[in-house]
């Protein structure tokens, strides 16, 4: 077991910030500072009506950090906020122990997570976009091979020594991650030729989608109550209830204030959104703060331009709900993931759903025809199925989506 590194933790409060969102911001920090091995020994705040230019937090409040970090013998104070490469410099001399703000700490966990190649060339883009800015002011720290949170992935490298090495290998990355973009456009390519219906999970980290994805498709994808257990996005086949196939995706779990060079460099892993034709999104009940993780998803779905798609909103957990649960959005199913019962229940209401938006038909097919009626049973909504004997063949009634190649030769 890896020894915890002891951290101080810095949040500063608008004095228009509501409480509850404050607390919220605040507890999630927590809840990545131990994602990433990390032991909160102090958590210090301060109101301020706006960021100091120089060192975030006042003079008065840095010699707190200071003597704090001290007392608890931490070697890390982590800010709540993306510090400017100057005030990262001048918090640094100030509390004379390392510091990384919350971006860095994000970049951190994803560096650990990252499974795949495409993944672990993704998150170094993102760390070293966000490190060649602030190469000044991390003086000696990241000689330091291994050296605790903030440090894993090319931090291990002498990287301040050489600016025009970051670049060249910056180009690198984005030459092979082209490679690797380009091959995930051909998969999407024979999906959509293949008339594959595709299903995206989103959600707030944490919120279960790795939970109900691996149930109904038996598979092994990472699952863990921590955030990001997810990075690489997975897609497998699912039968829903009326035996249609569809392909369900895994995606990495959205998170408020999430670094801007992570959205960039995930780019390709969140385009799985917004090639889909249905979303699901998964929203964690029991969390206090569901509200707003609900509409963090929801902005950055608006962001990808996939906010028009068909969506179900899955309110999970509520086998850890105290009070009567109102959900919000519309159309929506409150579940346990856990619950096979509740996970049929979700793909039931996808159904439903899609009902709405796809064409009913009704159909004869002579018997003969097994390719054809195998065809409607795998790409179609079929609802009931009967055999006609004085006809020889079987009444088809269902649903297919407007668009599909089947419509235009049958219907």
């Amino acid at each position: 077991m890896i020894d915890k590194e002891l951290v101080v933790l810095v949040a500063r409060k608008d004095p228009n910030e509501k409480e509850e969102r404050f607390q919220s911001s605040l507890e999630e920090l927590k809840s990545l500072t131990e994602t990433a091995n990390g032991d909160v020994s102090t958590v210090i705040t301060q109101k301020r009506d706006r960021v100091h230019p120089a060192t975030y937090v006042g003079e008065g409040k840095l010699e707190e950090i200071r003597v704090a970090a001290e007392e608890a013998g931490a070697e890390l104070v982590i800010f709540n906020d993306e510090l400017s490469p100057g005030q990262l410099r001048n918090i640094s001399n100030a509390v004379k122990c390392r510091v990384i703000d919350r971006s860095q700490l994000i970049l951190d966990i994803f560096a650990g997570r990252a499974r795949t190649k495409e993944g672990k060339l993704q998150v170094e883009l993102a760390q070293l976009q966000y490190l060649l800015p602030r190469l000044a002011g991390q003086g000696t720290e990241l000689s330091r091979l291994g050296g605790g949170i903030g440090t894993r992935g090319p931090g291990e490298t002498k990287l301040e020594t050489d600016r025009r090495h970051i670049r060249r290998r910056i180009d690198d990355i984005k030459k092979r991650l082209e490679t690797v973009v380009k091959q995930r456009e051909q998969y999407r390519k024979r999906r959509k030729e293949n008339r594959a219906f595709q299903i995206a999970i989103v959600g707030y980290t944490n919120a279960g989608k790795s939970t109900f994805f691996n149930r109904v498709t038996e598979s092994d994808s990472f699952e863990e109550d921590l955030l990001f257990a997810t990075l690489d996005p997975l897609t497998r086949q699912v039968g829903l209830p009326s035996g249609f196939q569809a392909l369900l995706s895994d995606t990495v779990g959205f998170i408020q204030d999430l670094p801007t060079t992570l959205i960039a460099a995930f780019r390709s892993t969140l385009e799985e959104v917004t090639e889909a034709d249905f979303i699901v999104h998964m929203v964690d009940a029991s969390h206090p703060d569901h509200n707003q993780q609900e509409q963090t998803v929801l902005q950055l779905l608006s962001d990808l331009d996939a906010d028009h798609l068909p969506m179900l909103t899955v309110y999970n957990k509520k086998d850890l709900l105290e009070t009567d649960f109102i959900p919000d959005a519309h159309p929506s199913v409150t579940v346990s993931v856990h619950d096979p019962i509740d996970r049929t229940r979700i793909l039931k209401r996808i159904e439903k759903v899609l009902e709405e938006e796809w064409h009913e038909y009704d159909l004869f097919l002579p018997a003969s025809d097994g390719k054809t009626i195998q065809q409607f049973k795998q790409y179609t909504m079929v609802t009931s199925l009967k055999f006609l004997e004085d006809k020889e063949g079987y009444a088809l009634h269902g649903f297919i989506h407007p668009e599909h190649p089947l419509k235009h030769e049958f219907l």
